[in-house]
């Protein structure tokens, strides 16, 4: 195992830095509402059962093909913002004439170090990276393997120019050769101006840690850009609460908003969203239209792969909030995706 996988652990001198912060208390970044992630040991035996029980059948069958970049199509001027999808919590994007990118997760594996690997859906994503255009901002919402990936970072720091990460975060890029000058570190409702995008770090209802020693050293949330004929909120990993109407009264109402809805179970609900609080929390937050992300990817959690999309559809429809669901790799724009069930091709 690759000791470098952990990332670094915070110095006294971070420390320093993290008390000064409202969100930290007692050692550690807090969520907003009382959160518990505390499980039985009694209850571990079973949810690692049920984990790990029949799990090549609730993954794809043949892995998941990701549709080649068209940079083209991605770059060309718009005064619209361009995005694209590559599984779980990736999004590339084309705003303002700037290419961000977020939690560029793209290795094959989400347990690193793990003594049971948890592979991708999709073959040889690590190398898509080679056909990415330069990036000009990348952003980091917490420092969780599906999220911040070594591999991953380590292929596209010689092609990024600038980071914003969540207060807590740098430590780890400054690890992977990241020059330290290119990092900004975010508290939550924190706000900077991007070449005429004015971006939010928001709060959300999770946690962090990639070792047995540095739990919630890293502080989670989520990401507004807000331009001149926009505004997009990528919600962050993280369970229902009252934070989501909070964030809306703020910032929204939100043309286009990426909603956490996957790797959910009962045993730590408060920590992720179910698919029908995935689509209550965008109503509650004034977004209106809205993508799972968190999902096309992994297996992280016992229920079928295709589950939080269908329930999302499924919940949408109900509710009437618009929806997409784009391919992997597919360029598309809020305003023109479709909303197909590409998974039954």
């Amino acid at each position: 195992m690759n000791s470098r996988q952990f990332g670094a652990k915070p110095s006294s001198s971070d420390i320093d830095r993290y008390r000064k912060s409202p969100n930290w208390s007692d050692g550690k970044f807090v969520n907003i509402e009382e959160t518990s992630m505390s499980i039985s040991p009694w209850k571990i035996p079973e949810i690692m059962y049920k984990q790990f029980k029949a799990r090549s059948q609730r993954q794809p069958d043949v892995p998941l093909d990701v549709v080649p970049l068209d940079l083209d199509n991605l770059m060309a001027p718009s005064e619209k913002a361009k995005f694209v999808w590559y599984g779980h919590s990736v999004i590339l994007m084309n705003i303002n004439g700037k290419t961000v990118l977020i939690d560029p997760m793209l290795g094959p594996d989400a347990s690193p170090i793990g003594p049971v690997r948890t592979r991708r859906f999709s073959d040889n994503t690590i190398d898509l990276i080679d056909d990415l255009p330069e990036i000009d901002l990348m952003l980091i919402t917490h420092d969780h393997y599906d999220h911040l990936d070594l591999h991953s970072i380590e292929r596209l720091k010689s092609k990024t120019k600038q980071y914003y990460v969540g207060l807590g975060a740098k430590r780890h890029l400054v690890k992977w050769g990241v020059d330290p000058e290119d990092i900004i570190e975010f508290d939550w409702w924190d706000e900077a101006s991007f070449n005429d995008i004015h971006i939010t770090f928001t709060p959300s209802r999770h946690f962090s840690g990639r070792g047995l020693t540095d739990r919630a050293k890293c502080l989670w949330g989520g990401w507004v850009f807000k331009t001149a004929t926009e505004n997009i909120w990528f919600s962050g990993d993280g369970g229902y609460g009252n934070h989501f109407k909070e964030i809306g009264k703020k910032f929204g109402p939100f043309d286009f908003a990426f909603m956490e809805c996957g790797q959910y179970n009962e045993n730590w609900a408060q920590i992720h969203m179910f698919p029908e609080e995935s689509v209550q929390a965008a109503l509650d937050a004034g977004v209106n239209k809205a993508m799972p992300v968190h999902w096309g990817a992994f297996t992280l959690a016992p229920h079928h792969w295709t589950d939080p999309a269908e329930r999302f559809m499924l919940a949408a429809i109900e509710k009437k909030l618009h929806f997409t669901l784009p391919r992997l790799g597919e360029v598309f724009m809020a305003d023109r995706s479709r909303a197909a069930r590409w998974w039954l091709d």
